[in-house]
This record gives structure tokens, sequence and C-alpha cells, in this order.
């Protein structure tokens, strides 16, 4: 719901700030961050120790975190308590240099592969998956609708096949995880605003989302199915709203766009009259949240993943952003409103999207405390140190 590409200038240069100072503060974010992830997974890593897993989409925006903590918790295990893990990415939109700088641990093991294509006929043995490979960013999805539907359909069912195949061969599986998307909810009704898990979707089949919301739709019936009829410890994650970092500046969401004005010098423009509700949940909450779902999440149940409070309009998101970047950055701007040239920019954009996160808390001790003031700031920090990034 930002336009940063038509903000109004403020002045001809970029925010300018101290690149020693900014590379100690994003270090420092990112520190306390994975040690907030590995402290909250002791657990679950500790059941995944010595084993095999494999993140599909791992370049991503969530694989930021996905990757790097294990690796963090890697760090502190002997090696036969190490967990093995394995990227999956095309690259479509870039390889980021933050994955390419982590190429000479001895614990990762990166491969290019596209999901919408058969599997490897070598891939190996894995206890555990992520299927996380899927554009998120509607500006990119709608780009390539057939594409994202295949990862979210063919490539999950070429999993699933995988995953069945190796407990028929008496091998050990331990948890496979396919992300969804509070997307599959569509736009819901008042009354089910908080939305719980049963509530069953007021989605278009046909609108300009459809090939993301019913991709992910189809993919937890396929999951579900899978789990049931096959006895296999097969989960769903439906994300509400995640931010923070590895998110980049090119991603074309919320706070990458609402970032890239700050950091170029203009006025945050927003292409929306600003009143649509969300609740955000930083990543290193979510990223919590996911594993403890592939760990310990019940066979063939989804499970919102996401924070209950506070649901703030996008309006409000952007004058927070505005808040905090004149303390931490001087910045001048302000938020300004224009109408985008895309006639389908809205269509089907939910309302208000706030979770229900009951379930993951009672079955999986799910409990993120990281609220929206201090996970901006951590964000704004990072894009701060990070304020290239490849536009695919």
């Amino acid at each position: 719901m930002s336009g940063s590409s038509v903000g109004a200038s403020l002045n001809e240069e970029k925010l300018m700030t101290n690149p020693t100072q900014t590379r100690l503060r994003t270090k420092d974010i990112i520190a306390q961050d994975l040690d907030y992830i590995c402290g909250n997974l002791t657990e679950e890593f500790g059941t995944m120790a010595g084993k095999n897993l494999l993140i599909t989409g791992g370049a991503g925006f969530l694989g930021y975190y996905f990757v790097q903590a294990v690796l963090h918790w890697n760090q502190k295990q002997e090696s036969a308590q190490q967990i093995r893990l394995t990227v999956y990415d095309n690259y479509s939109r870039g390889v980021p240099t933050w994955l390419t700088d982590l190429k000479d641990d001895p614990t990762l093991t990166l491969l290019k592969h596209d999901m919408t294509q058969p599997l490897p006929a070598d891939m190996g043995d894995f206890q555990y998956i992520i299927h996380a490979a899927s554009i998120a960013s509607p500006t990119f999805y709608r780009r390539d609708p057939i594409g994202t539907m295949d990862a979210n359909v063919n490539g999950l069912r070429n999993l699933l096949e995988y995953f069945k195949n190796q407990k028929d061969q008496g091998k050990e599986v331990g948890g496979f995880l396919f992300f969804s998307s509070s997307e599959i909810y569509g736009d819901p009704t008042p009354e089910n605003i908080p939305t719980p898990e049963d509530y069953r979707g007021n989605v278009s089949c046909t609108g300009p989302r459809a090939c993301y919301d019913e991709a992910k739709r189809y993919g937890e019936t396929l999951c579900v199915n899978f789990a049931q009829q096959y006895g296999l410890p097969i989960k769903s994650a439906r994300p509400f709203n995640n931010y923070g970092p590895g998110l980049k500046i090119t991603d074309r969401r919320l706070l990458p766009d609402f970032a890239r004005d700050v950091f170029s010098g203009r006025d945050i423009t927003m292409l929306s009259d600003g009143s649509p509700k969300r609740t955000f949940c930083y990543s290193a909450d979510s990223i919590t949240g996911y594993y403890k779902v592939l760990v310990k999440g019940h066979a063939g149940e989804a499970y919102n993943i996401g924070i209950e409070t506070p649901e703030i309009s996008v309006l409000e998101l952007a004058e927070r952003v505005v808040a905090l970047s004149k303390e931490l950055f001087g910045y001048e701007g302000q938020v300004i409103r224009k109408v985008s040239e895309d006639k389908d920019y809205l269509v089907d954009n939910p309302v208000r999207r706030c979770p229900v996160i009951e379930k993951a808390r009672t079955h999986l001790g799910y409990n993120p405390t990281i609220g929206i003031e201090e996970g901006l700031r951590r964000s704004l920090i990072w894009y701060e140190g990070n304020q290239e990034a490849e536009d695919a």
C-alpha cells in the first residue's frame, strides 16, 4: 500500500548515516534476535539435533532467520549434535549476500533448485522439511501467477511424495512444515475477527490474488490428506503479517516501501487511504513459532502464527515509522497519499487481519513477546544497514 518509487523528494541526497555505527547496530540487532530465537527453541532444536533439515525457499525473507538460527545454535553444539541444513532456492529474486556469506559453514549446503521442477534424484535423506518456496509479495506473484501456483501445489506434492517414500522405506520422518498464509482466510467477516483456524474463509478463486490464496488453500488440503491417509507428521503454518530483518528493501511490501522512502530522503507515499488494519509480528517471534509447528505441531493441523495486539491501521504504521525514523536518523519526511495507477492494486485486499493464536499457545507453547514499537525499531536499524538489494 505504499509506492515509494513516486515518493515526493525532500532533498537530492539520501538520508546520511554513519557507516561504522550502522554496521555495529545492525550486528547487535541480529545477535540479539538469534539469541532470542535459540533461547526459545531449546527443546525443538534439541529434538532436531544430529538430523538433516531441508528448507526450500531458504534465500527468502523468512529464510534469513530460519537459516541463521540453526547455524547459531550449531555453534554451541558438538559435531554429532549439530543440525545439518540444506537450502533449495531458485534465486529468482537474486542471491542475498547474507546467504553467500554463510556458504563456508560446514553444516550448511546451498543448492540452486526450482521447486516447480522435479526434485533432484540424489537429494538424500531429510528427517525434517520446511517448504517455504513461494513468492509472497502481491506485486511479484501477480507477475508470475502460474509459477506461484506451481511452487505451492506441484512443488509441494513432490515433497510430500518424497516424505511418504522415506517412511515407506523405514526411514525416520520427524516433521514436515508447509508454509500456508493468512491470505487463505480472504477478507473475513466482522464476526470472524480476530480469526481462528476453523474459519473457512471468504476468498475469491478468480481475483488478482487468487493464484496465491487458492494455491495455499489447496496446499493445505494436500497436507491434511497426506497426513491422514499415510500417517505422516505434516503440519501447516499461517503467517500473519511478518516483518523484520531479511525482508529486503525492494520487496514491495509495506515496511520495505516505507523504509525505502525514509532512506531515500522522501516522504512516505501511501497508495490507499491507510484504513486497512493488521497486527504485525516481528520475525524473531514468528520464526520461533514456525520451528515449534515443525517439531511439536499436531499432524494434519494448521496454526496461526502472528501476534494478537495491537491491531493498527496501515496509516498508523506509517506514522510510527516516521516518528521512529525522526528519533533514530533525523528523518524529516511525512506521510502523503496518492492513488495507484494499478486498477487491481487494492482488489481483494482484506480490510482487517488479526489472528487468534490460542491453538499455538496451547499445542506449542508459542508466546510472541516483541511488540510493534520494539520490532519496528529493530527493523529500521536493520534497513539502515541494508539499503541496497537486488530488485527482481
